[in-house]
């Protein structure tokens, strides 16, 4: 077994070399290998013939010249050499058999022409079906070295075991594409359909769904393919939770839309997303909704480099709005956001007729706002531009107070003024009962919008509350992701922390319709789903990486989770509603809430005086002044200490 495991071990040595040789020199190696197949097959023909073992002779020689005369021309002019050796298949020997027997033709013809003394005419048969025979062996041999043994050991010499978790199509796909990768052996597929399990396709065993964590630790499985493209959602998130518990690397197929040409490779899997453990279905959007306050109007979107935002302003510009004006004021972010709508203007999935204006603006700047709003005059506002940081407005009171609250009461009182037909305000769960000043500031957001509303006037102003949105920045998703990658400890603020996840862009196609549904001091709340436990996320993504949990119960698994402790402001669960009813609307995921508001009077006295405290540098007069204007603000004397 040792000799046999040293002549793998050579032969992999071997190809790894033959692998990373040029194109050409590949090329010189296979003719001249195939050449002296050629003689090899004179020498092999005439003993079979003649009973006789005879290397050398005129006649011998004779035919060696002619065969190679022969097979150089066919097999060149038949494109012999222009296929990759170690991704042999039918084709190629059928190839072969079609090229020697063309060769048999011509040698016996020419044979028969042309006698050559000591060369019986049978020779040109042959000389052409041993040719054949060892062509056949040599390719599947080179098969064999090049690519199935490459791919059993790998080029680090560790080969990965492998399941396909679905044996339909596309599983048969990946199959086929799983013999030209190096470095990945597939052992079984496993398929829910249980009429399957048991047989064979190609050689390899379905097996059955009931027996995954038995088969994984049998068989010692490295990685898992989810090759089922088309199930909804909610499949694919009950078999990604049957999965989370296994310590397997999952890795899955996109949905059957996002294939190319409904083609399965190995290069169209990717890792298991957070997003398939949500579990929520898509809802077409309604298209009247989502062109009703957008088509042909001019569109603003502050804060359009942040992670909302750019996502609004992507879909806004497909909506074929007369203009979007992108208003940031950080230089890098507005650039990319204006860079990538130009592109997709360019490559026409943006109309043409779609004017793209950057203003590089900050919105807690009075003057500021004014000329942008008297430039441009807009039809529709999205107010996006916020901090949100939660920690870091907790330690920057002043500057996230005059960002939140003022910047948006300058967008909002000059919206009103030059005449906007619809405001929408982009809100956070956070703004209910709040225990932190980001989410505080963006309650009283809130009430100065529905103060608004309540005047006289024709500007529709509506806010949008939701929850966490995954991939924004700071979300804790892609910060799992570094620290499983770094080896972890993955760090948690508290093991009961449960929050509401949404995906960015469903956040913003729902921003867009709930902002067509306004009325006037609306408060939309989004459907957010079921309530995620971040510490189960974060065991879910670490199984899915094919690493176990370091914990009491496994001292020797991989990756520590580790809790930190609660941030300064943050809840332990989050909530979209202040009071106890909320109303449907038209739109299944979005609901209109009934909640008290201010008298505008009593809503600026104390703004006035939060103002002046934040013109002063006076925190703790600030933080009096928002505590007024939400008294539902939870840890306010916490807040007041540090400050004081």
């Amino acid at each position: 077994m040792d000799f046999f495991n040293r002549v793998e071990t050579w032969l992999t040595s071997g190809s790894r070399s033959l692998v990373e040789l040029s194109r050409d020199m590949k090329v010189a190696l296979l003719l001249a290998m195939d050449a002296f197949l050629c003689v090899v097959s004179v020498w092999i023909a005439f003993s079979l013939r003649l009973g006789v073992w005879e290397l050398w002779s005129s006649a011998v020689s004779a035919v060696i010249l002619a065969s190679l005369a022969v097979w150089l021309p066919i097999f060149t002019i038949r494109g012999f050499y222009r296929s990759v050796l170690r991704f042999v298949g039918p084709r190629t020997l059928w190839g072969v058999a079609v090229s020697c027997l063309l060769m048999s033709v011509v040698l016996s013809a020419l044979f028969i022409a042309s006698p050559i003394a000591g060369v019986p005419r049978t020779i040109g048969v042959l000389q052409p079906m041993v040719f054949a025979t060892l062509l056949v062996i040599s390719r599947l041999f080179a098969r064999y070295v090049l690519s199935d043994l490459l791919s059993r050991r790998g080029y680090d010499g560790a080969p990965k075991k492998v399941l396909i978790f679905g044996a339909g199509s596309a599983g048969r796909q990946l199959a086929v594409s799983l013999t030209h990768e190096p470095g990945m052996v597939l052992h079984g597929y496993i398929d829910e359909d249980a009429r399957l399990a048991g047989h064979h396709l190609d050689g390899v065993k379905v097996y059955r769904n009931e027996d995954l964590a038995r088969l994984v630790d049998r068989l010692e499985i490295d990685v898992v393919l989810l090759a089922i493209p088309g199930m909804s959602q909610q499949q694919r998130k009950r078999i990604v939770r049957e999965f989370s518990e296994i310590p397997v690397h999952v890795l899955t197929l996109p949905a059957i839309s996002d294939l190319v040409d409904g083609s399965v490779t190995v290069e169209n899997l990717r890792e298991i997303e957070i997003t398939d453990l949500l579990g929520r279905n898509p809802v077409p959007p309604n298209q009247l909704l989502l062109r009703k306050t957008i088509a042909d109007r001019v569109v603003m979107v502050t804060g359009a480099g942040g992670s909302i935002g750019s996502e609004l302003c992507r879909q806004l510009s497909r909506l074929k709005p007369a203009a979007i004006i992108l208003v940031e004021m950080t230089e890098h972010s507005l650039y990319l956001v204006e860079s990538e709508l130009r592109k997709a203007q360019q490559l026409r999935e943006i109309d043409a007729s779609t004017m793209i204006h950057p203003e590089l603006a900050n919105i807690a700047d009075r003057q500021t706002v004014s000329r942008l709003f008297e430039r441009w005059m807009p039809d529709t506002v999205f107010h996006a531009a916020a901090y949100k940081h939660v920690p870091l407005v907790e330690e920057n009171v002043i500057a996230g107070l005059l960002n939140n609250i003022f910047g948006t009461l300058n967008c909002a009182l000059h919206a009103k003024r030059v005449g906007v037909k619809h405001f929408i305000l982009v809100s956070t769960d956070k703004a209910v009962r709040p225990t932190n000043v980001m989410g505080a500031s963006k309650r009283v957001c809130e009430l100065v919008l529905q103060g608004l509303a309540a005047q006289e006037g024709g500007t529709r102003f509506a806010m949008v509350r939701f929850g966490n949105v995954l991939g924004s920045s700071g979300s804790v998703v892609p910060r799992f992701q570094q620290q499983i990658r770094e080896g972890g400890p993955v760090t948690l603020t508290h093991r009961d922390v449960t929050r509401y996840f949404m995906t960015i862009p469903e956040a913003a196609q729902l921003v867009i319709q709930a902002g067509a549904l306004a009325e006037g001091g609306d408060v939309f709340l989004l459907d957010m789903g079921k309530p995620v436990r971040i510490i189960d996320m974060a065991r879910t993504m670490i199984h899915l990486s094919g690493l176990t949990v370091r914990e009491e119960d496994n001292p020797g698994g991989d990756i520590e989770i580790r809790e930190v402790g609660l941030r300064k402001g943050e809840k332990l669960y989050e909530e979209l509603l202040i009071g106890d009813s909320a109303q449907h609307t038209s739109h299944p995921r979005i609901m209109r809430a009934l909640e008290k508001r201010l008298i505008w009077h009593d809503l600026m006295e104390q703004l006035n005086i939060m103002e002046g405290a934040l013109v002063t540098g006076d925190r703790e007069q600030a933080l009096e002044a928002l505590c007024t204007l939400v008294p539902e603000f939870n840890g306010q004397q916490a807040i007041r200490s540090r400050v004081a």
